[in-house]
C-alpha cells in the first residue's frame, strides 16, 4: 500500500509539473520569427515593407488575459511595422478557462496597435459561432481594423487578399479572385486556416495563415500531435514551400482546448517584403 502511496503522489507531482510548465509557456512573450519575402513583381522603385503577421489571440484567461494582449501590442510596435496582419480567431469560447471576455473586452487592446498602413484581419473559426454567426467585425472596426471577408485591399505597394473562415463555409474563392484581380501590385494571402492553399490558383505566390499553434501540445522526441487540419501535419507550422507558392504559419498568441503548451512556443511573424534580386 505504501509503496502504491508513493507511486501516485510521483504521478500526481510529474503530472502537476507538465500542467504547471504547459501553462508557463503558454503564457510566456511570444518569439518573433523575421524573413524576408522577395517578391518577383515589387515595384522597383518600392521600398521595403515591414509586415506583422499575428493570429489566434484566443483571449480568455487564464493564459491571455487582455493585459497580456495588451503587452504583446507593445512588442509589436516596438517593430515599427508598417502594416499588422491578424489571422483570425480573436475571441474565445473554451470550456477549460477561468474567463471568457466578451467581443468590446477581447478587442480593446488591438486599439493601440501602431501601423503606417493601418491593420488588416481575416476571421477564425473560433470567431464565429457554430451557427455561422459572429459579433467581432464591428468591434474590430471600432479599434480602427479592417476585415476582410472574401475581399482585397491594397497597402503600399502590397495587395492582400483576405479569406473568410473556410471551417463554417464562409470562405468563397470566386469572390475573393475577382477582389484580387482588381487590384494591382503583388498579392498575398491572410486565411485563418492553411488549409485554403491547395485551394487557390497559383497566382498567388505566398499564403499567410495561422489555426494549427504548431501542435500546441508538441512532445519532445514525438513533436505535434495535431494540427487541426484536413491535411494533417502538411501545414503544421513554419514555413512550408509547396510548388509554385509558400505558406508561412504563425503558432499563435493563446491556445484552444486547454490552456496549455508544450513544446510550441507562441510565436508571430515579422516579414520584410523586397523586389526579387535577379
Amino acid at each position: 500500500m505504501k509503496r502504491f502511496l508513493v507511486l501516485l503522489l510521483t504521478l500526481l507531482l510529474l503530472l502537476g509539473g507538465v500542467v504547471a510548465f504547459g501553462l508557463f509557456t503558454a503564457m510566456r512573450d511570444p518569439v518573433v520569427h523575421r524573413m524576408t519575402v522577395h517578391m518577383r513583381d515589387w515595384p522597383a522603385n518600392a521600398a521595403p515593407m515591414r509586415v506583422v503577421l499575428i493570429s489566434d489571440l484566443h483571449v480568455a484567461g487564464p493564459e491571455t488575459p487582455p493585459s497580456r494582449l495588451a503587452r504583446i501590442v507593445g512588442q509589436v510596435n516596438a517593430l515599427k511595422p508598417d502594416l499588422v496582419l491578424i489571422a483570425g480567431d480573436v475571441e474565445q469560447e473554451r470550456t477549460v478557462t477561468t474567463r471568457i471576455y466578451d467581443a468590446a473586452e477581447a478587442t480593446a487592446p488591438l486599439a493601440g496597435l501602431r501601423a503606417r498602413y493601418g491593420v488588416l484581419a481575416v476571421l477564425g473559426n473560433h470567431d464565429y459561432t457554430d451557427a455561422g454567426k459572429t459579433d467581432l467585425p464591428p468591434w474590430l472596426a471600432k479599434m480602427g481594423i479592417t476585415v476582410l471577408r472574401n475581399s482585397a485591399v491594397r497597402r503600399g505597394p502590397l495587395t492582400i487578399a483576405g479569406a473568410d473562415d473556410l471551417y463554417h463555409g464562409k470562405f468563397q474563392g470566386d469572390r475573393l479572385n475577382r477582389a484580387a484581380r482588381a487590384l494591382p501590385g503583388p498579392t498575398v494571402v491572410l486565411s485563418h486556416t492553411p488549409d485554403i492553399a491547395p485551394l487557390l490558383p497559383k497566382r498567388y505566390p505566398l499564403v499567410l495563415a495561422g489555426h494549427t499553434h504548431c501542435g500546441q501540445i508538441a512532445p519532445p522526441w514525438i513533436g505535434p500531435i495535431t494540427a487541426s487540419s484536413r491535411y494533417g501535419l502538411r501545414f503544421v507550422c513554419g514555413l512550408i514551400r509547396e510548388p509554385g507558392r509558400d505558406v508561412i504559419v504563425t503558432g499563435g498568441i493563446g491556445t484552444s482546448g486547454v490552456p496549455l503548451r508544450i513544446g510550441a512556443v507562441p510565436d508571430f511573424w515579422l516579414l520584410t517584403f523586397d523586389r526579387a534580386r535577379r
